[in-house]
């Protein structure tokens, strides 16, 4: 045997299954509670998480045997990895199980936008029938800006090719990833252009809050704004504010710097943001599909095999 993997959240059986094939033994608890887990993560070597807790110094220095640590999702940011890779505890996620996901809920967001579909079908709803007041862009010619070029801004990119649009990404960490989707670009080049901006970028010291309101200012045109990154990236008055400015046209936010409820609510810009025409919200969901969820699982399997 291997050692044991701990299971704590919901995953897709698939991952147990393949682990057990893989030669570790799994205790699949996704009910337990940090507190359960501190009492017992002494005895495993893996360690499988969503979003339950985060994983740091306290549990990590618990955790005597502790070899990696399995992130079932995109991001790390629940994960202290600076004190992980300074305890020779690998880290792995699985961004390529729900970049198909994103890119999707990202594309939709934008056309739902660029439509008026939200205002429009609260109209109706209640009466209303105004065409001229809901009436939409076209996404052809447009120029779309997008942050960051991994899995999910790649994504995003290619679902975007059949609709006649320039993508521009910018990625500080990459160069030469032009490709068929989408265009090397400067973030000058981004501020000039963009008649859409997207984020994909990770939540690090370096990005969090990054995105304000002077971030806005420097767009040249008025912008569409997507988020279905991490939502402690961008100040949401700031997005409030483009908006009454008229710098942003429409925002979609999959993602806020303060998610859940009563969290949520309790924050002073959450009215303003709950009654805004212009803003589409999902709760946290652009990577979470029935097809994702697998996947996901299966890609952290598919990992375990390079330990």
């Amino acid at each position: 045997m291997k050692g044991k993997i701990l299971i704590i959240d919901d995953l897709h059986p698939v991952f147990k299954e393949r682990a057990i094939a893989a030669g570790y033994e799994v205790d699949d608890l996704p009910k337990i509670t940090r507190e359960e887990t501190l009492a017992i993560i002494s005895g495993y070597v893996g360690i499988a998480v969503r979003t339950k807790f985060r994983i740091d110094k306290e549990l990590m220095d618990v955790a005597a045997q502790l070899k990696f640590i399995a992130r079932a999702g995109a991001g790390l940011d629940n994960i202290d990895e600076g004190y992980a890779s300074s305890k020779g505890i690998k880290m792995m996620n699985a961004p390529e199980g729900n970049r198909d996901a994103v890119g999707e809920h990202a594309v939709g967001m934008l056309l739902s936008l660029i439509n008026n579909h939200r205002k429009a079908d609260i109209e109706v709803r209640h009466g209303i029938w105004d065409r001229e007041g809901n009436r939409g862009w076209e996404l052809k010619g447009k120029t779309v800006g997008i942050i960051g070029y991994g899995f999910m801004g790649s994504s995003f990119a290619e679902k975007l090719s059949g609709f006649g649009v320039r993508v521009l990404a910018y990625d500080k960490y990459k160069t030469g990833f032009s490709d068929a989707y989408a265009q090397e670009a400067s973030m000058e080049e981004i501020v000039k252009h963009s008649d859409v901006l997207s984020l994909h970028i990770p939540l690090t010291a370096e990005t969090r809050q990054m995105v304000d309101g002077e971030y806005f200012f420097h767009f040249k045109k008025n912008i569409f704004f997507i988020n279905t990154a991490r939502g402690e990236v961008v100040q949401t008055k700031a997005v409030l504010d483009a908006i009454k400015s008229g710098k942003i046209m429409g925002a979609g936010l999959d993602v806020l710097e303060a998610e859940k409820f009563p969290n949520l609510s309790n924050q002073d810009w959450y009215e303003e943001l709950r009654t805004s025409e212009k803003v589409i919200l999902t709760p946290h969901v652009g990577g979470w599909t029935f097809e994702s969820y697998r996947k996901i699982s299966e890609v952290l399997a598919d990992k375990l095999d390079t330990l």
